[in-house]
């Protein structure tokens, strides 16, 4: 008899993680099944709702905090497994210093990246997409080109301004060198009047953000791979040569 109840129960104990592990994947994705991903050469990094930088943000905002994203980065670049990044941006901006370190980032790395703007690629996010080695923008998704704000408390001396117009050009210049965007052209975007309620800049959707020349192409999750695979492909020859030399 007693040999029987200690089956029992270690059966039992057996059971409860598995019905505990159901029961959190059902709370937290609304499913019991979640499709695995297999093995892939290709990682993916989110960048979704506000990019979180020096200051911590209220609990209810949905953010990306950038300290977790720049060892991530590292990683990437260090496994050689890794052949290619991809980056999904759904972001409303945040923090200037936090975006362009991302943006910085991404830009340095020796593997093929992409990027794919499917809700928003707004304020810093728009660094962020362009810092890739190709970008993609979904059709509905919209980037909101305005200049760099101050929040809190600001003095009110000329040296406020000049701080403020050069980080406002450290912005320009990058998105700049890394799209095909002019100087002058995304000045105008930036600087516009009329075009967003109660605020300076231009809101653009999709097609607009290429015909501008901020973003490289239209599409989706569909030809980011595709272009992502056909870059690393162009990059294993050099690897190969450069091992055997």
């Amino acid at each position: 008899m007693d040999t029987d109840d200690n089956n029992e129960n270690q059966g039992e104990e057996e059971n409860q993680p598995n019905a505990s592990s159901l029961v959190e994947k059902i709370q937290q994705l609304g499913q019991a099944n979640v499709p695995q991903a297999p093995d892939s050469n290709i990682h993916v990094l989110s960048i979704i709702g506000q990019v979180e930088g020096h200051l911590q943000l209220p609990p209810q905002n949905k953010t990306t905090k950038y300290e977790h994203l720049l060892p991530q980065l590292i990683a990437v670049e260090q496994n050689p497994k890794i052949e290619g990044l991809i980056i999904l941006l759904n972001t409303v901006g945040g923090d200037v210093e936090a975006g362009l370190a991302l943006a910085e980032m991404i830009a340095s790395m020796s593997k093929p990246t992409t990027s794919i703007v499917l809700g928003g690629g707004h304020s810093i996010g728009a660094p962020i997409a362009v810092a890739t080695d190709y970008s993609f923008i979904v059709p509905t998704a919209t980037m909101t080109i305005h200049p760099v704000r101050l929040t809190g408390m600001v003095i009110g001396v000329p040296q406020t301004f000049e701080y403020l117009d050069k980080m406002q050009e450290r912005v320009i210049q990058f998105i700049v060198e890394h799209s095909n965007i002019d100087s002058e052209k995304l000045k105008e975007l930036m600087f516009a009047k009329g075009n967003l309620t109660r605020d300076i800049g231009t809101n653009v959707v999709g097609r607009e953000a290429v015909d501008y020349g901020l973003i490289d192409e239209v599409g989706g999750v569909k030809e980011a791979i595709q272009k992502l695979n056909h870059m690393i492909q162009g990059a294993r020859p050099e690897k190969e040569e450069g091992d055997a030399s």
